[in-house]
């Protein structure tokens, strides 16, 4: 008989989730149902498990990074802020999501003849296409180039390439701290084409507002336009994730989307959470955080 699976984040049929470094004193806990995956990968440590109301979940050294329940409302929104804010995406680039999430949000616009994805860990990948059959099916697409490497690197190698990249990163810890940094948002202005458009992972208002003021500086001092969005979101630290939403055309208005393809039935269809009115509403901030973040 099979070894039942465990991990030492994982006590009494509860995971949770805890980092004194990121968000300290508080932790996010799902009741386990069945631990399906554990694996060190090259990079880091990797968790699936079945949650008693999530469905499947995968971690990442610790972190929560999707559930089969809410993923949605965080792939649909990184990626939709930014192709409706462009006026003709034809290709598009995912740095990180190898989980197959926001790669199968591009591949719902028409207009994508390549959509790229660049995920240094391929186990991730594998992992996804096993657990997360309805995020993993984006691989399927004849449209979709999958390159296992190193963001950097790949974003050297294409200068004016790309109409939108998406950084669906970690947290700033470890491997993923250096996508938070000015360096990466200058090789990803270079990577874009004229009109060029990307969201960011940007964090929670709640617990990361200095990460955040320093983010939007430093997208502000590369990108003539440079905006913060967020999306409401269960199993992610305090129930939110923000995004930074950037244009290289200084004329832009990102915060309203200028392209909306999609019939009504369309998007009951095939959407679950973004809409023309949710665009526009996830880039008005409580009082709070729209004074520090917008009036400072």
């Amino acid at each position: 008989m099979a070894q039942e699976l465990s991990h030492p984040s994982i006590k009494d049929g509860w995971f949770a989730e805890i980092s004194e470094t990121m968000w300290p004193g508080q932790a996010m806990s799902l009741q386990v149902e069945k631990v399906l995956h554990v694996e060190q990968s090259k990079y880091q440590d990797v968790l699936v498990f079945k949650s008693s109301t999530y469905g499947n979940v995968l971690v990442l050294d610790g972190c929560i990074q999707v559930t089969e329940r809410d993923e949605f409302s965080y792939q649909e929104m990184i990626t939709h802020l930014a192709l409706n804010s462009h006026p003709n995406p034809k290709k598009a680039l995912v740095i990180g999501g190898g989980d197959g999430g926001v790669l199968r949000e591009i591949l719902k616009h028409e207009s994508i003849e390549e959509a790229w994805l660049c995920d240094i860990d391929e186990t991730v990948i594998e992992v996804s296409k096993k657990y997360l059959p309805e995020m993993s099916k984006s691989y399927n697409d004849p449209r979709t180039k999958v390159h296992i490497g190193d963001g950097f690197k790949f974003l050297a190698e294409y200068k004016n390439q790309f109409d939108v990249i998406i950084t669906d990163s970690s947290d700033p810890e470890g491997p993923a701290e250096s996508l938070f940094q000015k360096p990466y948002f200058e090789l990803l202005r270079d990577a874009l084409t004229e009109k060029g458009v990307i969201t960011t992972q940007a964090e929670n208002m709640w617990i990361h507002m200095d990460i955040i003021s320093k983010l939007k500086k430093d997208c502000q001092d590369v990108f003539p336009v440079a905006e913060y969005a967020y999306t409401m979101i269960p199993t992610y630290p305090s129930g939110s994730i923000g995004f930074m939403v950037c244009s290289k055309d200084k004329n832009a208005d990102v915060t309203k989307p200028i392209r909306f393809d999609w019939s009504d039935e369309f998007v009951s269809k095939n959407l679950k959470y973004y809409n023309k009115r949710i665009h526009e509403a996830s880039f008005i901030l409580p009082t709070w955080a729209d004074e520090k973040l917008n009036k400072n």
